[in-house]
């Protein structure tokens, strides 16, 4: 008898779980579909958590589903996932959306070259930054009306979470695929390639740094195939 996987959506740097609600419309009842809030992205930069909060939240939610698991990650995401998801028996499958498919030691920082890219407004004496320019970095293929609904949306980032290192690597035994997003401007083409080595499948999307909002039923598809391929 077969057994339909939930899937967990785990956003990015900046953004909220509400990024997802159009790619959950495009997805039958049939499919148990959560999302998780990081700690480290909020409103009010003093209380916001780092990278290994972020991880204890994401393991919780897919530990607290009593069947597999489909893991979908975007963007800085893919790290706490990374981290929380070793030897977690239920995942059955990692999906890094344009995501940092990173390994033990390294951090977001350490993984775009130790400094800070230009679009990043860093408040180190606050510990947190904001992302400036997001309507070219994030949102390059997004009609007028939702670029601007989306930058209201967007929240302060730890600054922590951007520097803490991997002490586990849940890629290394759980089957993995990569999602390249191909106009991607905050996440540079060839660094989505280079992580996506690590994966067992690569899969490709012509869309900016957000599928979930520029093309949810292409997206869809591809995840119903991650879904479909780890039945038991």
């Amino acid at each position: 008898m077969n057994v339909n996987p939930a899937l967990v959506l785990v956003h990015g740097a900046f953004h909220h779980p509400s990024v997802w609600k159009s790619l959950v419309a495009e997805f039958s009842k049939e499919v148990d579909i959560r999302t998780v809030a990081l700690p480290s992205c909020g409103k009010r930069p003093e209380i916001l958590g780092d990278m290994y909060s972020d991880a204890d939240v994401v393991r919780s939610t897919v530990e607290g589903i009593g069947g597999p698991v489909v893991v979908c990650a975007h963007s800085y995401g893919g790290i706490p996932v990374t981290e929380a998801l070793a030897g977690v028996d239920n995942v059955s499958r990692l999906v890094y959306l344009c995501a940092f498919q990173l390994d033990v030691g390294e951090s977001l920082l350490s993984a775009v070259g130790g400094t800070p890219p230009d679009w990043w407004q860093v408040h180190e004496p606050d510990g947190y930054l904001d992302a400036l320019r997001p309507e070219e970095i994030f949102y390059a293929d997004l009609d007028p009306t939702t670029v601007r609904e989306a930058i209201t949306q967007l929240s302060h980032q730890s600054l922590r979470s951007m520097t803490q290192a991997l002490t586990r690597a849940a890629w290394h035994n759980t089957p993995s695929t990569y999602i390249v997003c191909e106009r991607d401007a905050a996440i540079p083409v060839a660094a989505q390639q280079a992580m996506a080595h690590r994966a067992q499948r690569v899969r490709r999307m012509d869309t900016s740094h957000v599928p979930f909002l520029s093309r949810p039923a292409e997206l869809a598809v591809l995840l119903r195939g991650e879904l479909t391929s780890v039945q038991a």
